[in-house]
């Protein structure tokens, strides 16, 4: 059993959550668990709940590879962007469940599900590449585009605003928020009414809806792909 993100079923939902420390980093290891607890769910045609610990969905990736070097951190970051790809164009319905705070690819991981549920609190939404010196890579530009409100793009990647849970609903990384009891619950209610829908039709339709967001992504993967990552001090 993998002690970094679990895998529980029930009805026709896979809860998968990150245990990963304090801030549920984001590193090589746990990118490896999301996929084969994802490859489960696809076999076995299961909505998904993504979840994390109470007060943090995720901090973002693991700061001891992303200061070990660029090349490292790149390596990190595309296998981050890819895994986004793959959430955003996931055959089931993908819920995520933010327990409380979702910076940097945590923020990312709301904003590539299909439905995102937050709670009441003195919690942080975000991405504050920006803040913390990183130049924006092109697929987390691509990302943020496809899901965020226009008039929050800029503030959010450019000047990485950060927000409350009912700003974060605004801004377009959350759909709902909850008090913190009623989280889990409240997911599974919406994990069971997605799994009402036609699989085909959804999955299908997905596919087209976000057909030109999807290749846009693929295309700002292979863009980063070629570039190297900037970090200023």
């Amino acid at each position: 059993m993998n002690t970094l993100v679990q895998y529980t079923t029930a009805d026709n939902y896979a809860i998968i959550k990150i245990e990963n420390g304090k801030v549920n980093a984001i590193s090589h290891e746990v990118i490896d668990a999301l996929n084969a607890c994802l490859d489960k769910a696809e076999a076995e045609e299961r909505a998904v709940i993504l979840t994390g610990q109470d007060g943090i969905l995720s901090g973002g990736y693991d700061l001891k590879v992303m200061t070990k070097s660029l090349d490292a951190a790149k390596e990190l970051v595309t296998r981050g962007s890819k895994l986004s790809h793959r959430l955003l164009s996931f055959p089931t319905p993908v819920i995520v469940a933010c327990g409380g705070h979702a910076v940097a690819k945590g923020a990312f991981l709301l904003l590539s599900a299909d439905y995102r549920i937050g709670v009441e609190g003195d919690f942080k939404i975000g991405l504050n590449e920006v803040m913390i010196g990183m130049t924006m890579h092109q697929a987390g530009i691509e990302i943020a585009k496809g899901r965020l409100a226009p008039v929050f793009f800029e503030r959010s990647v450019n000047n990485a605003e950060m927000y409350s849970p009912k700003d974060a609903q605004t801004a377009g990384f959350l759909d709902k928020v909850v008090p913190q009891e009623h989280l889990l619950p409240t997911a599974i209610k919406v994990a069971q009414l997605f799994g009402k829908l036609n699989k085909e039709a959804h999955k299908n339709t997905k596919l087209k809806v976000r057909k030109q967001h999807l290749e846009n992504l693929a295309n700002a993967i292979e863009q980063d792909m070629a570039e190297e990552l900037s970090f200023n001090q």
